[in-house]
């Protein structure tokens, strides 16, 4: 059935995007301005997602699969999320200060963070085929409605994180706000020196 089956989309989707990652990271320290942060962000990820969607329905999936396309998305990746990284430390200034994060807006935030990791790639290359194939069963309408529900899963967890993060960090102090981007852009770094270390040695 249709339904048991986006339920199944739900399920998975959620499981994927509720896990801390690049994306997560750019959400937090964007919320602190702007509650619609987390909106945005998945805009920004949806700009790379949904014509990757649109790509493996059409065949075309066993392109993210080869080495050579792995290998350079995974440093060219690697590479700009440990620049996100540092800029991000780089900007864990006093709370007072009008710049709290970096200059970049939370949709280019979202695209980047998206376009740089390889296992977003790979994970619609195997997992997300998976669901693609799977959709095509009900004909296109369903695949547009998993593709649909898959990205509002995003949509969703993303808000929620951004709202809670913005209504709540004027209680925060200076020391946690910083530990908060540090930690922040340290996970950037780190996904990005892994990214580049795993593509390096297979």
């Amino acid at each position: 059935m249709l339904i048991l089956f986006l339920f199944t989309v739900i399920v998975i989707s959620l499981s994927g995007v509720m896990m801390p990652g690049p994306v997560f990271a750019v959400t937090v320290t964007k919320s602190y301005k702007s509650g619609a942060a987390g909106s945005l962000v998945a805009v920004g990820h949806g700009i790379i997602e949904f014509p990757l969607m649109l790509v493996i329905y059409l065949g075309l999936s066993n392109f993210f699969k080869l080495a050579p396309v792995q290998i350079f998305v995974g440093i060219a990746g690697g590479l700009m999320l440990i620049y996100l990284g540092v800029d991000m430390i780089r900007f864990r200034v006093d709370i007072k200060q009008k710049r709290e994060d970096p200059s970049y807006s939370s949709i280019v935030g979202g695209l980047v963070t998206t376009t740089a990791n390889p296992y977003f790639f790979l994970w619609w290359a195997t997992i997300g085929s998976a669901l693609i194939l799977k959709s095509t069963i009900f004909g296109t309408i369903g695949f547009i409605l998993m593709a649909t529900v898959h990205w509002f899963c995003d949509f969703g967890w993303y808000s929620l994180v951004s709202m809670a993060i913005h209504k709540t960090h004027h209680l925060w102090s200076k020391t946690i706000h910083r530990v908060i981007f540090t930690i922040c852009g340290l996970m950037l770094f780190g996904f990005g020196l892994w990214f580049i270390g795993s593509t390096i040695v297979r």
